[in-house]
């Protein structure tokens, strides 16, 4: 078993905290796992970015090759085409519709979006719509772990030990719509997973699923 993943997005959106979850969610089920520093997060609104890789043998580097990565999960949609580089051919892009607009000339947001369902294995995830359902508007980087579960070797319940840990300081309401948000995410990516694997595209996906 074998996962490179890139994270990315931008400073504020909580790339630390989910690669906290998939760390220890990793090294709890007895993976090795090998992070590359985050980078990026001196300042709010700016490119953020680690390379994670898991495997159930010795992981000699924390670098993943261009071409190697089975995942971009990205909480910034933009942010995947910075990576793209680094996606294996039959790698997965796990990537929020919700644009951070952080510099002036940002493209049209449809245009962004329909580039990342031309890929042939492509997830959007309404990270703010499941986020703000679940009642806590911050929590929308545990609806993109959920989604990208069911493309990782791990269940959602791997995660619960660690956003108690997280989150138990501020209440158990908190801990309690984290882990929805999470098992919102799950449920999108487990429909989207299973048309993905029919050979669907992704942007026929996209649009069954929204309809």
């Amino acid at each position: 078993m074998k996962r490179d993943i890139i994270l990315a997005g931008v400073g504020g959106q909580g790339i630390l905290t989910i690669a906290y979850l998939l760390d220890n969610a990793a090294l709890a089920r007895g993976y090795r796992v090998k992070q590359a520093e985050v980078h990026g997060m001196a300042q709010r609104g700016g490119a953020v970015y680690s390379h994670l890789r898991i495997s159930d043998t010795e992981v000699i580097s924390d670098l993943i090759p261009i071409g190697a990565a089975d995942m971009i999960l990205a909480v910034e949609p933009l942010e995947v085409q910075r990576y793209l580089k680094f996606l294996s051919p039959g790698g997965v892009v796990v990537a929020s519709r919700e644009p951070y607009k952080n510099i002036h000339d940002y493209p049209p947001e449809e245009e962004v979006l329909a580039a990342i369902l031309a890929l042939p294995r492509a997830v959007l995830v309404d990270a703010k719509g499941i986020a703000e359902a679940a009642g806590v508007p911050k929590a929308q980087n545990m609806a993109m772990v959920g989604a990208a579960t069911p493309f990782l070797p791990f269940e959602i319940k791997d995660f619960e030990p660690f956003v108690k840990k997280l989150f138990s300081s501020k209440g158990e309401r908190i801990v309690e719509a984290n882990m929805a948000a999470l098992e919102s995410g799950y449920r999108l990516g487990s429909a989207c997973k299973a048309l993905l694997d029919q050979g669907l595209p992704s942007a026929e996906v996209a649009r069954r699923l929204q309809s």
